[in-house]
Order: structure tokens, then C-alpha cells, then sequence
């Protein structure tokens, strides 16, 4: 559904977030909270911790580490990532498609993420992602000062967060109901469109420019 309609010739900068989002980092990211509670003892539920991806790592942390602990627990989880988060994650659904639905009508794809930039970088080189610029670290509002540098009309996301990010950023915030968000809550944050899912983008994408 979508509450906003707007045209224009000009080419755009389309933002995407990337867990759940462009890619679907369960099962890695599943996998190397395994192996992190293995090395330091330390119950963790994996399969609770999937089910709210979005937020910056050291936020997860919490739940399992004393404070103190979590800046070493984070440099360990960021040292281990690549070998056993990337290759167990898939392109969502459409991934692809989109960003070459941007390239296609003159624009460039951009993504915007709070994971690690190291990582992120990983992730497009194993699924042969190619977007023009890959900016990391950035959570909810802190996204808006990537989006604005980078002109970015418009932001994908599938995170109340990124809608955040995005209205900040005074970017058109399109929602998909991948991630951890149901579409309540996405349109109650303020996307301005919201999709099932990334297949549905270039459709959207084509009409929206017109």
C-alpha cells in the first residue's frame, strides 16, 4: 500500500538497509552466535536473536554480556563474522532485481546499514551485489547523515528504524515486511509505501518514476 505518489524525471539515489532487507542473514548470523557462545561459554538463544536483527550489535550484546564485557564480545563476533555469517546468507527475494531497477532508470543504489562495514562489504561481494556505495555502521537516526551526504530520495528498509532514518533524512521511506516489523507498525512509524516484499519493488519503482 502507499500513501505517497510523487514523479519526477530526475534520476534518484535509492537507499537500501541490508539484513532482512536486501539480504537474508539468518542462518549466518544463527551460525556464529553458535559458535561465539561456544568459545566463551555463554548461553545464547540463536534463535531468539534472529528474530530482531536491526538494531547495532553491541544493543544484542546486552542481553547476553555483563557491559563490560561487550566491547571484547563484539571485536570477537566481528572477527569470526566472515567465516561463518557469510556464506549462509542468501539474497532476499527481488534483491537483485531492485537494485538493478534503480541502475536501470539512470540512479544509483546505495546501501545503509548498521552492520559492520568490514562485513556488509562481504556480504555484496559473495552475492555479487554491486550497489555504488556501501555505507555501515549507522543505526535508526544516525542512517539520515549517510542518506543526506549521499542524496538519497529515497530509503528501503524493513525496520521502524529505517523508516526513522529515512524521515529524517527527508527521504521517501518505503517499508518491506521482511524483517522483525509487521506492516502496523512500519506505517505507524511513517513509511510513506509498504510492500510485502523486495519483488514487488521495481514495479513500484517504475510507476513512482514515472
Amino acid at each position: 500500500m502507499s500513501r505517497m505518489t510523487v514523479t519526477s524525471s530526475r534520476a534518484r539515489t535509492v537507499g537500501f538497509d541490508l539484513d532482512m532487507t536486501l539480504i537474508d542473514s539468518r542462518p549466518g548470523i544463527h551460525a556464529c552466535w553458535t559458535e561465539l557462545s561456544a568459545r566463551t561459554g555463554t548461553y545464547v538463544d540463536a534463535d531468539l536473536v534472529v528474530t530482531r536483527l536491526g538494531p547495532p550489535l553491541t544493543e544484542e550484546m546486552a542481553h547476553w554480556f555483563p557491559a563490560e564485557e561487550i566491547p571484547a564480545m563484539a571485536d570477537l563476533y566481528r572477527e569470526i563474522y566472515p567465516a561463518y555469517a557469510v556464506t549462509g546468507t542468501l539474497a532476499m527475494p527481488g534483491a537483485h532485481e531492485a537494485l538493478e531497477a534503480v541502475r536501470r532508470a539512470g540512479g544509483k543504489a546505495i546501501v545503509v546499514t548498521a552492520k559492520w562495514e568490514p562485513n556488509a562489504r562481504l556480504h555484496m561481494e559473495h552475492l555479487g551485489m554491486r550497489p555504488d556505495a556501501v555505507i555501515g555502521n549507522l543505526w535508526a537516526a544516525q542512517k539520515a547523515e549517510a542518506l543526506r551526504e549521499h542524496g538519497a530520495s529515497v530509503y528501503v528498509g524493513d525496520h521502524v528504524g529505517d523508516v526513522r532514518g529515512a524521515r529524517l533524512a527527508e527521504a521517501l521511506s518505503v517499508a518491506v515486511v521482511t524483517g522483525p516489523c509487521s506492516a502496523a507498525e512500519l506505517t505507524e512509524a511513517g513509511a510513506d509505501v509498504v510492500l510485502d516484499d523486495l519483488t514487488r519493488f521495481g514495479e513500484w519503482f517504475a510507476a513512482y518514476e514515472g
